[in-house]
């Protein structure tokens, strides 16, 4: 959520900056309503506090033997309005938090303005891989394989989604340990958080009120609750409503969780098999941090993402998100964007997005300065570590022989049990 105080300092430049991301808005009526909502907050403190001065009077009335009926009468009226004030107040306050919960973040001044045109690549790793044979896209080999099974997924399911079979089904539990493994190495904390939530939990993260369509609801529960699209929904939560110490930043969380994304069904023809689907798999790095610290925890994050990818040794790029392309509720994302050769293209296997203080301003997270003793919002970092349904396919394309075996990347032999090679079923 903005802070009000920079749209009343300076609409006009909140207004340019949003434009950035294609978000038109205007904010005399907030404006309007901010200073109605100071004006009669200003009379109903007059109120209390002339109610406080009469009310303080009756007991030395009393004494004197003198009527307080007079008196009782008067703060009976002063009541009454206070009540129709705190009833105003509600009303404008509820008008002025509808309006800013529904505003998108404002993007960091380097962004370019625009969508997925203006996206750049900043980086590449390793080369795009050659074949001296006819190389087979991913949905053929990972049949061929055994490692996928979308028929009977189809059958018990439906469409956009899959069934992990045999050595697929190890291979996906081979890269979720890895990434485990690795993140532990840096001292992460590993949490498994609960995949339903409530409706609070979406509204903080950012996803609600603008995408309350695009997740799985509940049937038959009050309050309603939605399954998780992604663990950040359940880690910006983490400490919701807390005062955290400046000592204790940064907080590193990661979360393995499946995700849930009804949206999945739009997804185009070339998207087809595991490269979008309902449900996936992913672990999901976290970070609390200072407004000081946030943009070297931004650094960190990326680079983790990167290390996983690199490790695999997969060709990917890294590319810097215009302000359009950034979610609803960052001010900068990189994608880590892996290379789909049937596909001719690269599709992102982690995103890596820095809210500054627009996520906990929403969950009312914050840290006790040391310097001043005050309470200051944390900046909130995330970062996939990595998605899985991707990662797949990029594997067995890259590493695909002329056989039509696959070579399994050496920092997931130890969790294949020493296996090397995917071989296709007779």
């Amino acid at each position: 959520m903005l802070d009000i105080n920079l749209i009343k300092e300076n609409p006009e430049k909140i207004k340019i900056a949003l434009k950035k991301k294609g978000w038109e808005t205007d904010f005399v009526s907030v404006l309007k309503q901010l200073e109605e909502k100071n004006e009669i907050s200003n009379k109903n403190d007059i109120l209390k506090s002339k109610r406080n001065q009469l009310s303080a009077q009756v007991p030395m009335l009393k004494k004197q033997g003198k009527d307080v009926e007079i008196i009782f009468k008067e703060v009976k009226e002063i009541n009454k309005q206070i009540e129709e004030f705190d009833e105003k107040l509600r009303v404008l306050s509820s008008k002025i938090f509808d309006f800013l919960s529904a505003l998108p973040n404002i993007p960091d001044e380097d962004l370019l303005a625009g969508g997925k045109e203006n996206n750049k690549a900043i980086r590449t790793f390793g080369k795009k891989p050659e074949f001296d044979f006819k190389p087979q896209n991913h949905i053929d080999l990972c049949e061929s394989l055994g490692l996928i099974d979308y028929a009977r997924a189809g059958k018990i399911s439906g469409k956009g989604t899959w069934i992990y079979t045999g050595d697929g089904a190890r291979l996906e539990w081979a890269l979720l340990n890895f990434f485990v493994s690795e993140h532990l190495k840096d001292g992460y904390e590993f949490i498994l958080p609960p995949h339903i939530l409530n409706y609070e939990s979406g509204l903080v993260a950012g996803q609600f009120p603008k995408f309350v369509e695009d997740v799985f609801w509940l049937e038959g529960t009050e309050p309603k609750k939605f399954i998780l699209p992604t663990a950040e929904t359940a880690l910006v939560n983490f400490h919701r409503d807390e005062v955290l110490s400046e000592a204790d930043l940064p907080k590193k969380y990661f979360a393995y969780t499946p995700c849930y994304r009804c949206e999945a069904g739009s997804y185009r023809t070339e998207e087809r098999g595991m490269i979008r689907g309902f449900q996936f798999n992913k672990v999901e790095m976290f970070q609390y941090t200072t407004p000081q610290t946030s943009d070297n925890a931004f650094e960190e994050l990326v680079g983790k993402a990167e290390s996983l990818v690199k490790q695999l040794g997969l060709h990917f790029q890294t590319s810097k998100l215009a302000a359009g392309d950034c979610s609803h509720s960052m001010a900068r994302t990189y994608d880590i964007e892996v290379w789909i050769p049937s596909m001719n293209i690269y599709k992102e296997v982690s995103s890596a997005s820095n809210a500054r203080d627009y996520q906990a301003r929403r969950g009312n997270i914050r840290f006790k300065e040391k310097a001043t003793g005050k309470n200051k919002f944390c900046h909130i970092l995330n970062a996939s570590g990595l998605a899985t349904a991707r990662i797949i396919p990029a594997i067995v394309e890259q590493f695909q022989n002329a056989d039509g075996s696959v070579n399994i990347p050496a920092v997931l032999v130890p969790f294949m049990n020493g296996q090397t090679v995917l071989k296709p079923k007779k």
